[in-house]
């Protein structure tokens, strides 16, 4: 008997095992290369190949390279300091600032019909009305569709003449829900898909400075936000640690329970299938 009490408790431990939830990790980034967006007044990206080939030196194959690019390119965070005096640069901002459940806010069918979109407060609530109230501490970017012009620099700055910066259209945030995020959610970082936390037509870039003033890292030209449930994620922001930096490169990305896997389901069911033959013929020997 205690060999079947061991069985049937070998049998639901693994059928837990097979039903379990699938994690799922989306890259929320882009490449960095020649054609990364960054700010119209940035240098461009530079990359040398130092050596790709075989190496008689070192007996073995061997790649070698140099890159170079501004801290603000391509997918990227703003730290505190890049608008505000004496806040935190790139190295000094805590690592537990660095993450924070996903809160994606979709306003796609509204920059769809007016690119200089700001999202509101009233985005935000009915964002609560759907899911429940924020988590605190939480990263929330905007999802306005403009991943789909990326890197096309004349669509992504919504302008023909991009390096003039009076002339530029896209969606992002409004300084009022910005500061409601701040203010009543305690935000960790604010994102999103276009090059600034601030509208295109912006001449004062109040939401840098309301994220710089508070501490809350800016996440600019992010990837893939359709691939992320608008919540229910975690989004990590593992930002290259510069020494006195403003910014950086981030390979941003999020992860969410999937799913239960149907084949794990499916294995389930023929492994509780074979255990009902095996428990039949344990009682047919045990009541003989």
């Amino acid at each position: 008997m205690a060999h079947h009490v061991n069985f049937c408790v070998l049998f639901f431990a693994t059928a837990v095992h097979l039903v379990q939830t699938v994690p799922r990790i989306v890259d929320l980034s882009y490449k960095q290369n020649r054609d990364s967006v960054t700010w119209p007044s940035n240098p461009s990206y530079n990359f040398t190949q130092l050596f790709r080939g075989y190496s008689e030196t070192y007996k073995l194959w061997l790649e070698n390279n140099h890159f170079a690019m501004p801290e603000h390119m391509g997918t990227h965070i703003d730290a505190p300091v890049h608008t505000v005096k004496g806040m935190w640069r790139t190295d000094q901002i805590p690592m537990e600032n660095l993450y924070g459940a996903g809160v994606i806010i979709n306003v796609k069918s509204k920059a769809a019909t007016n690119p200089d979109y700001r999202v509101t407060v009233d985005d935000l609530l009915m964002w609560e009305e759907k899911y429940g109230e924020m988590p605190r501490r939480a990263v929330a970017i905007m999802n306005s569709g403009w991943s789909s012009k990326y890197p096309n620099k004349t669509l992504v700055f919504g302008s023909p003449e991009p390096t003039d910066i009076s002339t530029l259209h896209f969606p992002s945030w409004h300084e009022d829900a910005v500061t409601w995020l701040i203010n009543k959610r305690q935000i960790n970082a604010v994102g999103v898909d276009t090059p600034s936390t601030d509208y295109g037509m912006s001449s004062t870039y109040p939401c840098h400075t309301l994220l710089g003033k508070n501490s809350v890292v800016g996440i600019e030209n992010v990837a893939n936000l359709d691939n992320v449930p608008e919540s229910g994620s975690t989004i990590y922001i593992p930002v290259l640690n510069i020494a006195d930096g403003s910014g950086g490169p981030a390979r941003v990305f999020a992860t969410y329970d999937d799913e239960p896997n149907k084949t794990n389901a499916a294995a389930m069911v023929t492994c509780f299938t074979f255990y009902l033959y095996i428990l039949a013929a344990v009682l047919v020997c045990y009541v003989m």
